[in-house]
């Protein structure tokens, strides 16, 4: 009896300090979770407006778990000290309110660290992004910390800038200039859904050679269906051109670099050549501020980076048939929902996800037959499931949009 009484007074102790432990793990784990992170600072812009990140941080378990998935998949390890925030660009005019909301959502949601927003918009849509934005659950507004600033073009020619293509769209030329103490930024259009982190995009930023200042991806890649080389008067980048609407930006290299041009014998800075270039080409450019760009890497094809099609899948992807190779081969990564897309029924795909995104909170809606017949009419599913048993909604949208393919055009699609 003896022997079994210090048996079980062993087990009593042993089991007790078991408890300790495990207790004192899951304290530590609660203050990692649910940590304030790195608050960096912002710089003050006349008429720019912030807004903080939710101080209490993620007290989500699952939200939680999926950022750690997040960062092994992307092949890096829990960090104990945060590494600095993402910059995250947008320009938002007129109606352009909720889409850029549901961009913004996409990107904190599917990203790991912390993001740091860019918001350009009409004086008249402040209070409403920051309404929007602080009516988000805490452990979303946690993720990122943003600055919503008025459109601003050079005092001169202000009204010229602003008409050029779409409303406020040329702002994107001028974020060098505007946001002069940033290093680096990603600037998208307000119709861009991430399907992948942001991170793996800023993840480009390290690969640039001593020349490279920007990225961005062909308008094209199939020659005989592209835009610049059978109508454009004017230079183009490479082959078939470059879409500007995901830009990846050194804006510390673009301030310093003097750029070739066909306009003077030396090079011009950013800040001079915007101008001059505006002003002899400007009969002849169809698409704005990307046409500018276009020229601008005509004469310095060294500065581009070019990152694959699947960073900036388009329509014109899917309604020529499909052919964006890198999507074929790993699934879309941004989705650009050009051309209004999300907005009409011309493809269903295209709809179906932006709608998923913007009503995350009711995502089994979703799921809904006739919607997942919608979806079925131009993907592909590279691992099908059934994402209704059990799966959460996130990782759902994660695994199963980052595989949208474009199988066929849909009828009565086109621009």
């Amino acid at each position: 009896m003896r022997r079994y009484g210090r048996a079980l007074t062993l087990c009593t102790v042993f089991a007790v300090f078991s408890g300790l432990y495990v207790y004192n793990k899951l304290l530590d784990t609660d203050e990692t979770v649910g940590g304030t992170g790195p608050r960096s600072g912002f710089v003050p812009v006349p008429g720019a407006r912030r807004g903080a990140a939710d101080k209490t941080g993620p007290r989500n378990l699952h939200w939680y778990v999926m950022r750690q998935r997040g960062q092994a998949e992307a092949g890096g390890s829990v960090q104990s000290r945060p590494e600095p925030p993402m910059h995250l660009a947008v320009v938002a005019c007129g109606e352009r309110l909720e889409e850029t909301l549901t961009m913004i959502k996409s990107a904190v949601l599917f990203s790991i660290r912390q993001l740091e927003l860019h918001i350009f918009a009409e004086d008249q849509l402040h209070t409403s992004f920051m309404e929007a934005l602080a009516s988000w659950p805490g452990f979303i507004r946690s993720r990122f910390k943003y600055t919503v600033y008025s459109i601003s073009f050079p005092s001169d020619n202000a009204a010229e800038w602003k008409k050029l293509f779409k409303p406020c769209a040329s702002q994107r030329l001028f974020l060098p200039l505007i946001l002069k103490d940033i290093d680096s930024v990603v600037y998208v259009d307000s119709d861009i859904l991430f399907l992948q982190p942001v991170d793996r995009l800023w993840a480009f930023l390290p690969r640039f050679n001593s020349s490279q200042l920007a990225a961005m991806a062909p308008e094209h890649e199939e020659p005989r269906i592209a835009w610049y080389n059978r109508f454009a008067r004017h230079p183009f980048y490479g082959r078939t051109g470059i879409n500007s609407g995901v830009m990846l930006m050194n804006m510390t290299r673009m301030r310093s670099t003097f750029f070739k041009n066909d306009m003077t014998s030396v090079g011009l800075r950013w800040e001079e050549l915007l101008m001059p270039l505006l002003q002899k080409y400007k009969l002849n450019i169809t698409w704005g501020d990307q046409d500018l760009l276009n020229i601008i890497f005509h004469h310095n094809p060294d500065t581009l980076l070019e990152f694959p099609c699947k960073w900036n899948y388009r329509p014109d992807h899917c309604i020529y048939g499909s052919n964006c190779a890198s999507a074929e081969e790993d699934g879309v990564y941004v989705l650009h929902g050009n051309r209004g897309v999300y907005h009409d029924h011309k493809q269903p795909a295209f709809r179906a996800v932006y709608e998923a995104i913007r009503k995350q909170r009711e995502i089994h809606a979703f799921f809904s037959p006739s919607a997942a017949a919608d979806f079925e009419t131009c993907t592909t599913i590279q691992n099908p499931y059934n994402p209704l048993q059990g799966r959460s909604s996130l990782s759902v949208i994660k695994s199963t949009f980052s595989s949208l393919r474009c199988q066929k055009p849909i009828p009565g699609s086109g621009s």
